[in-house]
């Protein structure tokens, strides 16, 4: 089996450490509905990735209505397991206590493994399936289905409510827009409170679909660093102590350039100046 050596620039999730950038994988396998033609592509993308030290894979039942799952399985194939770090997202339609039990059991058969981290992937308005879905999550982290409880798009006062309704772990992980150019989880709150928390924030969407790989003085500040723009706006991210990003990972192209943002750090001068490169 091979392994996987993370790459030494890591955050905490649970007990867990993973690299600051992990693989996003919407679009791979299609987008809300298969799409096999680069599924040979994307899983050499993927174990591309593994192969240069990035341990985060990030997915959900609703891409590809489960073919990403599928293919992040092939992609794992003859590594090491407990070298990975895979999450997944159980889609609101799904949300209730039987359903959520069944809904991730189908996410980790597709996977053909465990889940490291599962996530409520977006809030819905009747509160009480969210509470029935979070209990029978941690019925399945004591059945050693998944290992870790997270949300996504949740603000502020609904992750509160979700962590008081909790029964006997904690929810790990908020996966949340985040960007140089989307500040909202600053804004509001969230990011400050996830850190005395001690829950992680994921970030998706880190370069904007791509325009703020293509900003002009994101570039300038790149080149005191040998860096490319896309670079400086997800290290501008990882920067913060509970941040790690997610950026999609559809080819090696892309996840080279991603793997280069880690193991180093803008100046604080330069982590100001990023932010008046959008302004």
């Amino acid at each position: 089996m091979k392994r996987v050596k993370p790459f030494n620039d890591l955050k905490r999730i649970g007990d867990d450490k993973v690299t600051a950038i992990g693989m996003g994988t919407w679009g791979v396998g299609g987008w809300e509905t298969p799409d096999y033609s680069k599924d040979k592509e994307h899983i050499e993308a993927l174990r591309y990735g593994l192969e240069l030290g990035i341990n985060l894979i990030d997915t959900a039942e609703f891409y590809a209505s489960g073919h990403s799952e599928e293919l992040v399985g092939k992609a794992i194939e003859g590594f090491e397991r407990e070298d990975i770090f895979i999450v997944s997202k159980i889609w609101p339609t799904h949300f209730g206590y039987e359903s959520a039990k069944k809904a991730a059991r189908a996410s980790a058969k597709r996977l053909g493994t465990y889940i490291d981290l599962y996530l409520l992937h977006w809030p819905t308005e009747d509160f009480r399936k969210i509470e029935e879905t979070l209990h029978a999550l941690e019925e399945l982290v004591d059945e050693g289905l998944i290992r870790y409880i997270g949300v996504s798009n949740f603000d502020l006062e609904l992750l509160k409510r979700s962590q008081e309704v909790m029964r006997k772990y904690e929810i790990v992980v908020n996966q949340v827009k985040y960007s140089l150019k989307d500040r909202r989880p600053e804004e509001s709150g969230l990011l400050e409170y996830m850190k005395r928390e001690g829950i992680t924030l994921m970030a998706y969407t880190p370069l904007e679909k791509g325009s703020l790989a293509r900003n002009s003085c994101l570039a300038e500040i790149g080149k005191r660093y040998s860096k490319t723009a896309a670079q400086v706006a997800l290290n501008w991210l990882i920067w913060k102590e509970n941040v790690v990003a997610i950026p999609k990972a559809t080819n090696k192209e892309h996840i080279k350039e991603n793997f280069g943002a880690m193991g180093w750090r803008l100046s604080e001068e330069d982590y100001e100046k990023a932010l008046e490169c959008v302004r």
